[in-house]
């Protein structure tokens, strides 16, 4: 329902009527070609479940399918949407979402016929004069093997288990999203193509992907004393040991440790050597890194911040504030603005120097301080410093 209202608000803007426009695969984007082939996929696995009575598992296909048209493609896509001019891209975003829509209001009719009614009757009826009366006098929707392009799905899983820990090491670090960082480095061995890249990067906010050989030199690492096989044998030395444990160079001596099968310390003025069963080894978070695994996949954030990356988030900070005054203020998603700065002069240089990207982010017209009389004015803290941001709708 979400994506329906999304299609529905957008298409009424830009008062959009598919039944004037094909579809041309040729044309699309690879997140077109992706969420067809999953389209596509969906439909053919969920007729063979139908066909063997199998209502569960159709339902769970198409809750998946959903989440990933919900949180992926279309947030992925909504910008090709918010430019004034009808041209070729937003053709394919609005054809692509519109035939995603139809055959999934189709689809689903069975399991929830109310509410894909409701839908047919809005986004598909109207548009169609030989449209049946009812989306249940309509024909179940049939695949297209040609649209199934499993490498396709495959590297997209990739980009989607990268983007997941990318978001679990950024939540672990405690740096929002908005903070540009400059550099990833993945451990896999499945192998992200290039070409999808730079939807990893964009959607986590980083510069580079560096491809890592090991995932342990993605972290550090800790010891303490196996009191089982140490506590007899230093006995009142114990506390010494977990001392000087404590204070070991993690990642030198884990190398160490597998180098030579053990690690060497002194305890009590003697040279002391401790074997892997003598040891409690835990990873943690190298310093610098934010790392995060799973089924496989090790992923780490260089979480060191320059000038230019700070400045760069700040940006990005304004820009949501701007957007998210442009809701409370109750505008309208097409509106554009006016928008104002006061109160500091170091954001304020800040705006200037990146206006066009604001402007393009924000559909401001104009950026300038603040004057008086500006309707919708409010502070805001962009990471620690106090902003005073205003806008007016340009009629």
């Amino acid at each position: 329902w979400n994506t329906y209202a999304f299609y529905v608000l957008y298409a009424d803007i830009d008062e959009f009527d598919p039944s004037q426009y094909t579809l041309d695969y040729e044309k699309i984007n690879v997140m077109d070609r992706w969420i067809l082939s999953k389209l596509n996929t969906l439909i053919k696995e969920v007729d063979k479940r139908l066909s063997n009575y199998d209502i569960t598992g159709s339902t769970r296909m198409m809750e998946h399918f959903v989440d990933d048209l919900s949180n992926w493609y279309v947030r992925r896509s909504r910008d090709r949407y918010w430019g004034g001019d009808m041209n070729q891209d937003k053709i394919n975003a609005y054809m692509t979402l519109y035939t995603v829509l139809d055959n999934m209001i189709r689809l689903s009719a069975p399991f929830v016929p109310f509410m894909t009614e409701s839908m047919y009757q809005n986004m598909i009826k109207p548009f169609f004069a030989d449209a049946p009366e009812s989306v249940h006098l309509s024909d179940f929707p049939e695949y297209n093997e040609n649209l199934i392009d499993k490498d396709l799905e495959i590297q997209m899983q990739i980009v989607l288990d990268l983007v997941n820990l990318g978001r679990s090491a950024r939540n672990i670090s405690e740096i929002k999203i908005r903070q540009p960082l400059q550099k990833m480095y993945i451990v896999s061995e499945n192998k992200l193509e290039a070409a999808y890249e730079p939807l990893v990067l964009d959607e986590l906010n980083v510069k580079e992907i560096v491809w890592a050989d090991d995932a342990e030199s993605l972290q550090d690492f800790q010891f303490k004393p196996q009191l089982r096989t140490l506590g007899r044998r230093f006995g009142k030395n114990l506390p010494k040991v977990n001392e000087t444990l404590a204070h070991v160079n993690g990642r030198e001596r884990y190398a160490e440790l597998k180098e030579k099968g053990y690690i060497e310390i002194e305890i009590a003025g003697q040279l002391e050597e401790l074997k892997e069963e003598d040891l409690l080894i835990s990873a943690i978070q190298a310093e610098g890194l934010a790392t995060a695994s799973d089924h496989g996949i090790t992923i780490a954030l260089d979480t060191k911040l320059n000038d230019t990356l700070i400045a760069e988030g700040n940006v990005r900070e304004i820009i949501s504030k701007v957007q998210n005054m442009r809701k409370e203020s109750g505008f309208e998603v097409a509106n554009r603005i006016h928008l104002y700065y006061a109160d500091n002069d170091e954001l304020g240089k800040l705006i200037e120097m990146n206006k066009e990207t604001i402007q393009s982010e924000v559909l401001a017209l104009e950026i300038s301080p603040l004057k008086a009389d500006v309707p919708f004015v409010q502070t805001w803290n962009i990471n620690g410093q106090d902003l005073t941001i205003g806008m007016e709708v340009i009629q």
